[in-house]
């Protein structure tokens, strides 16, 4: 018994995952839909500007808001 409580202690936990992956993906999605709708002189990406343009409106606010929602957790802790 008293292996097992050592075999334990001796397991590393698994790294974790940093709790703003998902605010840089919410970022990173929006920049580049902003891109895509607002900034680009593509002539193929026209069709889509719309999409990306809501797109964008959505997911940069929300990415931001995110961020704070989760800072704000982790100075509680």
């Amino acid at each position: 018994m008293t292996e097992e409580k050592q075999q334990k202690k001796r397991t590393p936990k698994p790294p974790q995952m940093s709790p703003y992956v998902f605010t840089v993906l919410l970022m990173g999605f929006g920049l580049w839909c902003f891109w895509d709708g607002w900034i680009t002189t593509n002539p193929e990406m026209q069709g889509h500007a719309l999409f990306n343009q809501v797109t964008s409106g959505i997911l940069i606010p929300w990415a931001i808001w995110d961020f704070f929602k989760v800072r704000r957790t982790y100075k509680k802790k």
